[in-house]
């Protein structure tokens, strides 16, 4: 088969290589469609990402969709979790399998993932999809999945009013979920126009260019608000500048929920800011129990994810894929074996 191996920073290669055998409990994968996710541009441009660090040639990929090739269910359709907790530790047996420090995941550390053409994957990791959702909709699941997260981590009430700071895939399925919880007023903010073209389409009703160090975009949100500032905000940028325009903007008691990776591994704000605020800060880490939600989000239409796709690639362009991806021309690059 056909693989995608990153051996340093912006160094990836294709590969032929043996067809992975299933272990107990697996079945092996036909993978249809992979979303290129930041995660992976983390990867990609630093040779890792936060503390986890290359250490040999890995294959990308978390955002994924395949046929099951084996077993009873050969044949049928699948999106996948790429995240494997132990369900043993403390963590997972309280409920929160996304905190568990033993997880293994597709695409990270020494765990390879789904840029080739057959993955060896836990039948318990895979969820049936609809003849409603396509293959590239199934990758779109997993990020959607974050953004499901992400928003219950706000507890959002109907009539909310809300901001999400960076517009990318993350960004806006964010958005278009908080929609759903109710917000009435949602605000967007990014430095590309045509993300917020994006935005707009998909629910936004205030759209921001965002310029400078952010200052711009949190006035004209407190002066369109009659100063009082949004009741929750969303940082999906992983930018400083994203994150101290959205502590800017959220009310007096209010919400933030930082879902950006920083590139440097460093988030701050300004405590007394926040302080003064009384602010309830959360960060958000991957996911847990939604794929079922996801899935009945997009196949009863109620969250558009293929409006995100705006590149399609084969497995051996992977590396202009990538290309693409890190120059932010479009929202979301699928590379499809």
């Amino acid at each position: 088969m056909k693989a995608v191996r990153l051996h340093a920073a912006r160094d990836l290669r294709v590969h032929d290589e043996p067809v992975p055998a299933p272990s107990s409990g697996e079945v092996l994968l036909r993978v249809k469609a992979v979303g290129v996710c930041g995660s992976d541009l983390h990867w990609y441009n630093e040779a890792g990402i936060g503390d986890a660090r290359l250490h040999h040639p890995l294959v990308l990929g978390h955002e994924f969709a395949g046929v099951i090739a084996t077993g009873s269910r050969a044949g049928m359709r699948v999106a996948v979790d790429p995240a494997l907790p132990c369900g043993q530790c403390e963590w997972c047996q309280s409920g929160h399998p996304n905190l568990c420090p033993h997880t293994r995941f597709s695409g990270h550390g020494k765990d390879d993932g789904a840029l080739r053409e057959f993955v060896a994957w836990p039948e318990r990791a895979l969820f049936p999809l609809p003849d409603a959702i396509d293959d590239a909709g199934g990758a779109m699941l997993e990020p959607l999945g974050v953004a499901i997260h992400t928003v219950d981590l706000a507890r959002m009430r109907p009539g909310m009013h809300v901001g999400v700071f960076g517009c990318g895939a993350i960004g806006l399925l964010t958005l278009q979920v908080a929609r759903l919880a109710g917000a009435t007023r949602l605000f967007a903010t990014d430095r590309r126009p045509h993300r917020l073209h994006a935005a707009q389409e998909l629910g936004a009703t205030d759209v921001l260019l965002a310029e400078g160090e952010g200052h711009e975009e949190s006035a004209a949100i407190l002066a369109a608000t009659g100063g009082r500032g949004l009741d929750v905000v969303f940082e999906c940028a992983g930018d400083q500048h994203a994150v101290d325009a959205a502590f800017a903007s959220v009310r007096i008691g209010g919400k933030v929920i930082l879902c950006g990776i920083p590139s440097e591994d460093h988030t701050s704000f300004i405590a007394s800011v926040a302080r003064r605020k009384g602010l309830t800060i959360k960060l958000v880490r991957r996911m847990k129990h939604v794929y079922p939600r996801a899935i009945e989000l997009v196949a009863h239409g109620l969250v558009n994810v293929h409006a995100l796709i705006t590149h399609r690639y084969k497995l051996e362009d992977a590396p202009r894929a990538f290309e693409i991806a890190n120059r932010r021309e479009g929202i979301k690059v699928v590379i499809e074996p």
